[in-house]
């Protein structure tokens, strides 16, 4: 029997608020720029963002509902995003931006 995929007014209500949210980076002298978050178990599935023309990072990702924290990784460092004005502290000194 072949599964038929329901409206979206019947999906739970978590399923419909999933969106895509683009992330960026300027950092032209970045030889390479990850994001990682609670989204993507941090460092264990970081996902490595694409250099545009102009120098700045880009990824688009699918995000589930509610809060999430991240960072950038460039070159290897962790990094803060300077656009991101909801910080959050960890336990390694640093502040968590929050989308």
């Amino acid at each position: 029997m072949a599964s038929r995929q329901e409206p979206a007014a019947f999906r739970p209500a978590a399923a419909r608020k999933t969106r895509w949210v683009t992330f960026t980076l300027d950092a032209p002298e970045a030889a390479e720029v990850f994001l990682a978050g609670d989204f993507t178990r941090w460092g264990e599935q970081a996902r490595k963002m694409k250099q545009r023309k102009d120098g700045t990072w880009c990824l688009r990702t699918w995000m589930p509902p509610g809060e999430h924290e991240y960072r950038f990784i460039v070159n290897g460092q962790w990094s803060d995003d300077p656009r991101c004005g909801r910080r959050r502290p960890n336990p390694f000194g640093s502040e968590n931006c929050i989308v």
